[in-house]
């Protein structure tokens, strides 16, 4: 027999067991306290990382605006000046926090939602 509740089994009308309606399953995972836990932590490192972004980013625009004797030293003696690998270095950054971004959906997130799954679509 099944493990599940008697209000989560449907019958047809010769008695065949049914799968549960899209509407059930789709209440039931968004009642579900691991479902509430994954939206939090997804919502938190997601704004986290884009507040982080945001100030390397407009860091760099406001140092362009205001300060571009700043930016414009040179580096040793060529032609290269400070503002190059800093403005490399907010590119690299963005790469950096993607890549963060995925190995962590990739591994906590895709955790919680396979163990949401397994609990609420039988």
């Amino acid at each position: 027999m099944s493990d599940a509740p008697a209000d989560r089994i449907r019958t047809g009308p010769k008695g065949q067991v049914q799968a549960p309606r899209v509407d059930d399953v789709t209440e039931r995972i968004r009642t579900n306290p691991k479902y509430l836990e994954l939206r939090r932590k997804r919502n938190v490192f997601g704004w986290t990382l884009t507040l982080a972004m945001m100030v390397v980013y407009y860091g760099y625009i406001a140092l362009i605006a205001w300060n571009k004797p700043f930016l414009s030293q040179p580096i040793g003696t060529g032609v290269t000046t400070l503002g190059i690998p800093i403005g490399m270095g907010v590119i690299v950054f963005t790469i950096v926090i993607t890549g963060y971004y995925v190995r962590r959906a990739n591994s906590e997130f895709d955790a919680l939602t396979r163990a949401i799954l397994e609990e609420e679509v039988k």
